[in-house]
């Protein structure tokens, strides 16, 4: 029970709880709108008679916090979120003004410094980015080692992550876990020559993981161009002698890569940070945060759109479609958001980003077909009143597509800008007073109470249903001496038991 406490004091900033366990009061103070989690660990109660011991009632009070919906776990200034009114910022500025006016390296410098670069900052910060964007010759025997139709996202994150071996001097393994820590200017300069490789590499690494997908040589970043021009150059250049990447496809890649730069604690950049919290290099950190933006749930949402508009067809099938998501027969993509509760701000610029790349590239053919979706959605009652609105990957899926990109490098140009916050979030906690504390999260034990081993000749077989309580066996072909399984089960089983 919390009790709200407006006497002759007046209003203070606390919460007075009162435990009906044991009736004693506790103050929990309040900052910034926010309660410390660990000051509930004081309320503490006898155990019950028969209460499991598990559950540790004697050593205080937990809070429990499935997906994290609730909890708050650093402080930052770097990107504020306001998903009931549809507000994205970064460092105080508004995403809008930003996508209008600003550039993706300038934003970069944004997010990761604190402040917009004067121009003599900037020429600093985008010539270390560029120069950077060199790989080491090794890397490209990494490259390929891989499958024809390895996943792009399988091969970048074995890229990062084979990247922290080349650079000893970025290990804090290897120079001491206080390396990033410090705050000296040693110590500064060698953070910032980290950020500089891994952005000026994240796009050289992206057009090597397209490119050898197609079996097409590797190209060496050009000068002269910026930062998603020289992408494009890197991903497309079959050895013309003046080939110049698309101004409007440059540009419109530019803005696309500012709206993905950075949006808060999402699931990669919580991977990211759970990750460095350990004092690892920033090149394992950037791995783990590509492993968690591979997941379907995370960045493949505009390739979900996609392949939802291709299963539509025609415009004239929307209506059908839209009844059989009501129904719960089919899952609507690209609208609704775990943040915002009105509309994605970035969905507005992103739609005007997709005009221009059609006048060039030529209208997608499920344009149509998104515009009917789009408008139909936006004027049922069923999708306005669960606040279903399109979201950044309802519109960039179909820009993607419309500049050729194929369906399975989507994330990868997620991955691209989004390291350039995943860095930001990572050199702040590294340069937060106090140091840095390993993230170690509890969690509420629901299992077995103690018991005793028993040998193998004295156990009883425990008769389930459920199917997660036992092993499966897997069907091996070719293998002498395993066991037979029925021949329909091989013939349904289409993976390689290598």
């Amino acid at each position: 029970m919390v009790k709200t406490q407006t006497g002759l004091e007046g209003p203070r900033d606390d919460l007075t709880v009162i435990d009906n366990r044991t009736g004693q009061t506790y103050i929990i103070p309040i900052k910034d709108n926010t309660v410390v989690a660990t000051d509930f660990k004081k309320i503490k109660a006898p155990s019950k008679p028969g209460e499991r011991e598990e559950n540790e009632t004697e050593r205080g009070l937990r809070v429990a916090d499935k997906g994290f919906l609730n909890t708050a776990v650093i402080t930052s200034q770097i990107t504020y979120i306001d998903g009931d009114n549809g507000v994205l910022r970064y460092r105080g500025y508004p995403i809008e003004q930003l996508a209008l006016h600003s550039s993706f390296l300038e934003v970069a410098y944004l997010l990761i410094y604190g402040s917009l670069p004067t121009k003599e900052k900037f020429g600093v910060f985008h010539r270390e980015v560029m120069t950077h964007s060199i790989v080491h010759v090794d890397a490209e025997g990494l490259f390929k080692s891989f499958r024809y139709d390895a996943h792009p996202m399988a091969i970048l994150s074995s890229a990062f992550s084979a990247l922290g071996s080349f650079y000893e001097e970025a290990n804090p393994s290897l120079r001491g876990q206080n390396l990033f820590t410090k705050t000296d200017p040693a110590s500064l300069a060698n953070m910032d020559k980290q950020i500089y490789r891994i952005i000026g590499k994240a796009t050289t690494f992206a057009a090597m993981a397209y490119r050898v997908r197609q079996g097409r040589p590797f190209v060496t970043p050009p000068t002269g161009l910026s930062y998603t021009a020289s992408f494009l150059y890197q991903m497309d250049h079959l050895g013309q002698e003046d080939y110049v990447p698309s101004p409007t496809l440059a540009k419109a890649l530019d803005i696309l890569f500012i709206l993905h730069a950075d949006h808060e604690l999402n699931a990669s950049c919580t991977t990211v940070l759970q990750t460095g919290s350990s004092l690892v290099d920033p090149y394992s950190c950037m791995a783990a945060g590509i492993a968690s933006l591979y997941g379907p749930l995370h960045g493949g949402a505009n390739e979900a759109v996609i392949r939802m508009l291709v299963s539509i067809g025609h415009p004239e099938n929307v209506p059908a479609f839209l009844e059989s998501v009501k129904k719960r027969e089919r899952v609507l993509s690209g609208f609704g958001h775990r943040v915002y509760k009105t509309s994605d701000p970035r969905s507005f610029i992103i739609r005007k980003i997709a005009d221009e790349v059609f006048k060039e590239t030529g209208e997608d053919e499920l344009l149509k077909t998104a515009m009917v979706l789009h408008d139909l959605a936006m004027k049922d009652e069923y999708f306005t009143s669960r606040k279903l609105a399109p979201n950044v990957d309802f519109w960039s899926g179909l820009i993607y597509r419309a500049m050729g990109f194929p369906m399975d490098f989507f994330p990868v140009l997620f991955v691209v800008p989004r390291v350039v916050g995943w860095l930001a979030h990572w050199r702040q906690m590294m340069l937060q007073p106090g140091g840095v504390k390993i993230w170690r999260p509890r969690q509420v034990y629901v299992g077995e109470t103690k018991r005793d081993y028993v040998s193998m000749e004295q156990r009883v077989d425990v008769d389930t249903a459920e199917a997660k309580t036992r092993p499966f066996p897997v069907p091996h072909i070719g293998c002498v001496g395993t066991v037979r399984v029925d021949e329909q089960e091989i013939a349904n089983d289409t993976t390689s038991n290598i």
